[in-house]
Order: C-alpha cells, then sequence, then structure tokens
C-alpha cells in the first residue's frame, strides 16, 4: 500500500554522491515531477554532483561541501533551520550521509530496507524501502514506487545549457565522434593504457573520430597522457578540460561512449547516447549503463568465481571483486569484438573501407 494518498507539499532527497548515483536518482525526480508537479523538490548533494544537478528544472539544489570536515553539517543544518519537509528520501546508505540527515526534519524518512542498508542507515529512517531490483536506478525507483508513483520506469530528460551545446559544436563534426573516458576516480576500475590505444586504433580504422575524456584528477590526465603516447588517432585529449556540462554536451553529440564504471557511463545514459561500459570489479547488472547492458565487456563473474568460489547469485548484492588487477581480464579483442557489434547495431561507422 503506498504511504501517500496524494502529492506531498515538499519533498528532501538526500543523495551526496557520486556522479553515476546521483544521474540514477534523476530518474526519480522526474518522475514525481510528473505525477505529483506541485511538490516542491528538495536535493542535498555534493559540491562536485551540484554542477550537474543545478541543471534540473524547478529542483532546489543544497550543497553539502565535504570538504569542511565537521562544518559541512553544521553549515548545512543552519541551511534547514526553520524547516520542515513532508518526505526525506535517505538514498545514500553511507554514515556520512545519515549524519547529515539529522538535521533534516521530516514526517515521514525513507531509508534502505536491511538488506540493501549499511553503516546503520535504518537507524535514521522510519519507513523501509524493500525492493528485489538488481539495478540501482531500478532500486531508487522502488523509493517512488513507495509514495505512490504509478510510473516508475526510469526515463531521464535533461536539457543542455545552449553555451556547453556552443562550445561542444566546435569538436563535433559529421563524422562519428568516439569518446573514451578511460579512467574512473578509483585506479582499481581503469583498463590499460595499451588497450584503449588499440582500441583507438580499431576506432579510427573503422571512420571515427576519437577523443578522450575525463575529470582533472591526477590519474586520469596520466593515463590520457600515457594512451596518448602509443597512439597517433586521437583527436583531441579533453582530459581536465570541460566543464561538467560541457562534458554533459560532448556526449550529447558523441555517437558512442567508452568508459569504465564511472560518472560519463551514466551521464551518456541521461542524453540517450550509447555507451560500452567495462567491468570487472561491480556487477554490471547492477551498477552497469542503464540502456546498454545487453553491450557491457564485463569479467565480473570470472574474476568474482576466482576470487571466492562463488557465483554473484551466492553472494551480497552489492558484493565487489577486491582484485586490484580484475580489469585486466578484459582483453582487447572481447572490447573491439563488443564495440564493432554496437557501430552495427546503432549504425555508427563510416568505414572508409567499406
Amino acid at each position: 500500500m503506498a504511504l501517500l494518498g496524494s502529492a506531498p507539499a515538499s519533498l528532501c532527497l538526500l543523495r551526496l554522491s557520486a556522479i553515476g548515483d546521483c544521474c540514477h536518482a534523476i530518474a526519480l525526480v522526474q518522475a514525481i515531477q510528473r505525477q505529483w508537479p506541485e511538490t516542491k523538490i528538495t536535493w542535498i548533494t555534493g559540491k562536485v554532483e551540484a554542477k550537474l544537478l543545478q541543471l534540473l528544472p524547478n529542483v532546489e539544489i543544497i550543497v553539502f561541501d565535504k570538504s569542511a570536515g565537521m562544518g559541512a553539517y553544521s553549515a548545512l543544518w543552519r541551511q534547514l533551520t526553520g524547516r520542515r519537509f513532508d518526505v526525506l528520501l535517505h538514498m545514500q546508505a553511507a554514515l556520512r550521509a545519515s549524519i547529515a540527515s539529522l538535521g533534516i526534519r521530516a514526517k515521514h524518512r525513507l531509508g534502505f530496507d536491511r538488506q540493501r542498508a549499511k553503516d546503520g542507515q535504518w537507524l535514521f529512517t522510519n519507513y523501509k524501502v524493500s525492493t528485489s531490483a538488481e539495478h540501482v536506478a531500478d532500486g531508487f525507483m522502488a523509493f517512488g514506487q513507495a509514495l505512490g508513483l504509478t510510473d516508475v520506469k526510469p526515463q531521464w530528460s535533461l536539457a543542455v545549457p545552449e553555451e556547453a551545446l556552443s562550445w561542444a559544436s566546435t569538436y563535433t563534426t559529421e563524422q562519428p565522434l568516439l569518446l573514451i573516458c578511460p579512467a574512473a576516480s578509483k585506479t582499481y576500475k581503469n583498463w590499460t593504457a595499451e588497450g584503449y590505444a588499440a582500441l583507438v586504433d580499431h576506432a579510427h580504422h573503422k571512420g571515427m573520430k576519437v577523443m578522450l575524456i575525463g575529470s582533472p584528477a591526477v590519474q586520469e590526465r596520466e593515463l590520457a597522457a600515457n594512451i596518448m603516447q602509443l597512439t597517433v588517432n586521437i583527436t583531441n585529449n579533453l582530459v581536465g578540460e570541460t566543464s561538467l556540462p560541457q562534458l554533459l554536451a560532448l556526449i550529447n553529440g558523441a555517437s558512442l561512449v567508452v568508459a569504465p564504471d564511472t560518472g560519463p557511463t551514466h551521464m551518456a545514459t541521461l542524453m540517450g547516447t550509447p555507451v560500452l561500459g567495462l567491468y570487472a570489479h561491480h556487477n554490471p547488472k547492477r551498477t552497469g549503463p542503464y540502456y546498454c547492458r545487453n553491450y557491457v565487456v564485463s569479467v565480473y563473474d570470472e574474476a568474482l568465481l576466482a576470487e571466492t568460489g562463488r557465483t554473484a547469485e551466492q553472494l551480497p548484492w552489492r558484493t565487489r571483486v577486491k582484485d586490484a588487477n580484475a580489469m585486466q581480464r578484459i582483453t582487447i579483442d572481447q572490447v573491439t569484438t563488443q564495440f564493432d557489434r554496437m557501430i552495427t547495431d546503432f549504425n555508427l561507422t563510416q568505414d572508409p573501407n567499406s
């Protein structure tokens, strides 16, 4: 039975990080807006994530700056003084978020059930959301179903600022554009420079223009530089050179994105751009690119079996492969085979030899 019989006047969503998970949660926010357009929505999120979420219309964004340490909590609580929400969607099962939730006054405080919560999150909520959904996005939509939403199929629609589109247009041509985001924030998720370089050469042979994208983090710049040394077929290295809106605009204009389990993978989902995900540490059935899960290159199952002697079905939902070298199980042939399948299925190629 639905928790609410009518639209709440106000709703607060607490999801501080990361970019990919915030992208998944956007589908829930937009489902709420479609069914209850009069509901005032506030989203409390991280400093970096806010740069993307500020593109959402009719959503108040409040920044929780974790770099301020304990001061981040007092700053948030001061900002919320005197405010009370009808609903809190506590959608981050982490102690940091739960402590932040202490300053959010709400009648209904929804969180994950004991099966999916961690760090004692269930102690900070008064309604537990249960779901058997495999994918994170579907699990988030279960919060909407608990509230009383009737349409809980994830879907996304996000307008890119004209300024960012204009900037991105200087990099796009009629030639199909492949964007490779080679690195994730956690280096163990990264594939090899040699593998990416081989994919670049393969894509160039298929008639695609290739560019590198990513954040300004040192490890991301270093991996990009290593790839650049191995191939001459990269048109632009924009790793660390874009804002989040600009990155979104580039992805919007791309024919295909290739990335490990990282934010741009799910930004591509926002834009409806096909994405080839590379997975070893997390189950792509749980965190893969929502519309392109059938196209991932995944060695998760074999790495998990080698490490634990058990299958994903025999282990907890969020079990991660801990082997730091797991991504090296992915072969160049696996990636190029799936790449060729995608450019055929999505009609992306301009093969000069065809």
